[in-house]
């Protein structure tokens, strides 16, 4: 099964998910595997094959790297889902992997066994509570309801990041921010942690940051803040200078969100970036199509802030 050739429209909240299952044992061994379902966005699948030929990796530490195989004279490392979440795998049955790319970085699964492809729009996609976080070493971002099943929505961004620390966000300590007088910005990303890390990183680069779960909390706060400027006679950019948001997040996503402010004439000069472990060539129109003013991949944050201030200082020379 490779990856889908459907192209979903940017800015309808609509996404793909590839459903997955992991099977895993009982505790009673009379009993029969729990069968767990898992997704996650078609955007970052390149491909689904049969188990490869596995190399070990002696210098890899955590447990649920399997090793490395050879695709198409690519080497890329296997982490078994299973084990990175605490499970024992079950089944008879040849296991699957699932081949992805997100922050420009190749990355296989191994689950055992995929369903199909499911169409949904973020509205159906339900933050995860707590006690279903902490089921998943919190690499759960959202939760689905479907066909009488539930379909958790996993972080593969966190679990990759966990194993590999030059993926995590971090700001270049030698740049001289003194140029940014304070510049409020708006931050909208589902995971906490990253949320936390950004915001921290911003407030370094002289930022004043306000942060938000989602899309729809994002949304709701730019309509509060242009209902306030309405009232007082002062365009958008006075209460916030950028909006910088993830693209994948339950209730509404990124692309959906951009469009919305820049389909409005009151808050179209409002500078939005994406942020996101999505933003790669070949969906970089994605973000182009409902007018984003920049779109950067993460972990890139000092990329971020510069561009940010630009985008600010571009509207202030206007």
């Amino acid at each position: 099964m490779s990856q889908t050739n459907i192209l979903l429209e940017a800015g309808t909240n609509e996404l793909e998910i590839v459903e997955f299952y992991l099977d895993e044992q009982t505790n009673s061994p009379d009993e029969p595997a729990y069968r767990g379902y898992y997704g996650v966005n078609v955007a970052k699948v390149l491909e689904i094959i049969r188990m490869p030929k596995v190399t070990e990796m002696p210098e890899v530490q955590h447990p649920s790297v399997l090793g490395a195989f050879n695709l198409r004279n690519q080497i890329i490392p296997l982490v078994d889902l299973s084990m990175w979440l605490g499970k024992d795998r079950a089944g008879e049955e040849p296991p699957k992997v699932v081949v992805t790319e997100f922050n420009n970085v190749t990355t296989a699964f191994q689950v055992s066994g995929v369903n199909r492809i499911h169409r949904i729009s973020w509205e159906e996609v339900e933050p995860p509570n707590k006690y279903v976080a902490s089921l998943s070493n919190n690499s759960i971002t959202g939760v689905v309801k479907m066909e009488g099943r539930i379909i958790f929505i996993l972080d593969l961004e966190r679990i990759v990041a966990s194993m590999n620390p030059d993926l995590a966000l971090k700001l270049d300590e030698a740049v001289d921010w003194d140029g940014n007088t304070g510049y409020r910005a708006l931050i909208a990303d589902d995971s906490g942690l990253i949320r936390e890390m950004l915001k921290d990183l911003l407030q370094k680069a002289k930022f004043e940051v306000e942060a938000v779960n989602n899309g729809r909390e994002a949304w709701d706060r730019i309509v509060e803040l242009k209902t306030r400027g309405e009232e007082e006679g002062r365009p958008i950019t006075d209460y916030v200078q950028v909006l910088v948001s993830d693209i994948e997040m339950p209730s509404m996503d990124g692309h959906n969100l951009c469009k919305r402010v820049k389909d409005d004439p009151a808050l179209r000069k409002l500078p939005v970036i994406l942020f996101s472990s999505l933003i790669t060539d070949k969906l970089r129109h994605k973000g182009d199509s409902v007018g984003a003013d920049d779109q950067i991949s993460k972990p890139e944050v000092t990329y971020l802030a510069r561009r940010a201030l630009a985008l600010i200082e571009a509207i202030d020379a206007e």
